[in-house]
């Protein structure tokens, strides 16, 4: 079989293949990372990784059937891995806000900046590739889980009909641009974001007349259809 036909529909069924090479794994995982951080999410391609890692194509395709695979693979095994408790239940929305904020400020200042950017832009060329890594790392911080809004609905701390536009849609921005100008990111600022920001404007969320966008967090922002500004398109 052709590596066309590998790429067209990934390896040959029950093909067993020879037992994985964990540490050849690791290996061809961080060449996949550093692709991300150089080209971002289009530039990498099996391709390009198999030629950087010294590899065939066919030993990429018997780990991971496509790209979005291999790329999850790669943030599963770089700086955003956690070996605890993937749950946010602090006893309070507060707490669960706090947590959230640490959790992403974590897993972005402990990857190269413009890595963590091209990870968001990959997010959002592929919608479903923010759910397959929320989903193999667990909550990453950047989303709001709806486990948090209905634990502080039941508290009381949230009236229903609340949405995690406000959550998805600035969190991930405001830390992101602080850590891309390399200022403070402190209990301080964050206890702040979140009493000042985050808390009202979820709060507020419950009295709107229509659905919310989708946050650029979220995994399925709505694409521009055109450079009009929001005046003529309205």
């Amino acid at each position: 079989m052709s590596y066309r036909n590998y790429a067209d529909n990934g390896p040959p069924a029950g093909h067993a293949g020879r037992p994985r090479d964990a540490r050849r794994e690791s290996e061809i995982l961080a060449v996949v990372t550093a692709l991300l951080a150089e080209r971002g999410y289009e530039g990498v391609t099996f391709e390009e990784v198999a030629r950087r890692a010294g590899a065939s194509k066919a030993t990429l395709y018997r780990r991971w059937a496509g790209k979005r695979d291999m790329v999850v693979a790669a943030v599963k095994a770089g700086p955003a891995r956690r070996d605890g408790p993937d749950e946010i239940d602090t006893g309070s929305l507060r707490g669960d806000l706090l947590a959230l904020c640490r959790r992403l400020v974590r897993s972005m200042c402990s990857a190269d900046a413009q890595a963590a950017v091209l990870l968001l832009q990959a997010g959002l060329e592929d919608p479903e590739l923010c759910e397959e890594i929320e989903r193999a790392v667990g909550p990453t911080g950047a989303r709001l889980p709806a486990t948090v809004i209905e634990a502080a609905v039941r508290r009381g701390e949230l009236p229903e009909g609340v949405h995690p536009f406000p959550y998805e849609e600035v969190t991930g921005a405001a830390i992101l641009l602080r850590r891309l100008n390399a200022l403070e990111i402190d209990t301080g600022y964050l206890e702040a974001l979140v009493d000042s920001i985050l808390i009202p404007a979820l709060r507020a969320t419950a009295r709107l007349h229509h659905e919310p966008p989708a946050g650029i967090f979220s995994g399925h922002p709505t694409p521009s259809a055109g450079t009009s500004s929001p005046e003529e398109s309205q």
